[in-house]
């Protein structure tokens, strides 16, 4: 104890009565020698000013343009926002030709309702109409226009009104495109679009799995593999 308050009597250089101070305010007092040489004197405790140049403000035409939430396009859609938000383009003319052709591509039959009923007619005008996508909608819209034009030019009435033999003569003019007569090919190209585009939108739907006996995301305690006629017609038998 006498040691320790001899050294902080040669830091402080001042008396200090070893009998009046314990080990506790020795080191307090060693504390603040330590400390008060490096406190700024009451002349150089104010910062110097600093000079500030105003920032530069942004003219409306730079200000960035704020979007009323996600939009999202065909490429890269926003799955929480499901509904598109762009305009449907076609008519409601042209929705009548182009149930008549769903229904002949995938008719009613008795396990499954038509491609009309599931909203194929709808889910193509969504895709044709979409951001983008003018090049289909010139073809689905000729392509509409001439099946119109070609039913009144051999049976006298537009499509949607022939008889389902009178729809299939059409319809096997232009189902292969390979095979289209040169004056068909463009109509042809239109209906090869349009069963693309009728069964992507049919057999994503439940009626669509059902009818393709598609269980999907079920828990199989067992799996036997595929079953044998599908084992024969792939050549494992």
């Amino acid at each position: 104890m006498e040691e320790f308050v001899t050294a902080a009597e040669g830091a402080e250089g001042a008396a200090v009565q070893p009998s009046g101070m314990d080990r506790r305010d020795a080191l307090r007092v060693m504390a603040v020698a330590a400390v008060v040489p490096m406190l700024p004197t009451s002349a150089s405790a104010a910062p110097a000013p600093v000079s500030r140049a105003p920032l530069p403000l942004l003219d409306e035409a730079q200000q960035p343009v704020r979007k009323k939430g996600p939009r999202g396009t065909p490429s890269d859609p926003v799955l929480q926002v499901a509904k598109a938000d762009w305009p449907m383009l076609l008519s409601l003319r042209e929705l009548t030709t182009l149930k008549a052709l769903c229904d002949m591509i995938i008719p009613a039959d008795d396990k499954s309702p038509s491609a009309s009923a599931v909203g194929a007619p709808g889910y193509i005008n969504e895709w044709a109409s979409r951001p983008g996508g003018e090049a289909s909608l010139v073809r689905v819209r000729g392509g509409l226009a001439w099946l119109d034009r070609e039913s009144t030019a051999r049976f006298g009435k537009r499509f949607h009104l022939c008889t389902d033999a009178q729809k299939t003569a059409i319809c096997d003019d232009i189902c292969y495109l390979p095979k289209a007569k040169p004056e068909h090919r463009f109509a042809a190209q239109f209906f090869d679009t349009i069963r693309d585009q009728t069964a992507t939108a049919f057999y994503t739907t439940p009626q669509g799995w059902k009818d393709l006996g598609y269980i999907g995301n079920v828990a199989l305690p067992k799996f036997e593999g595929p079953n044998a006629a599908i084992r024969k017609q792939l050549g494992l038998e």
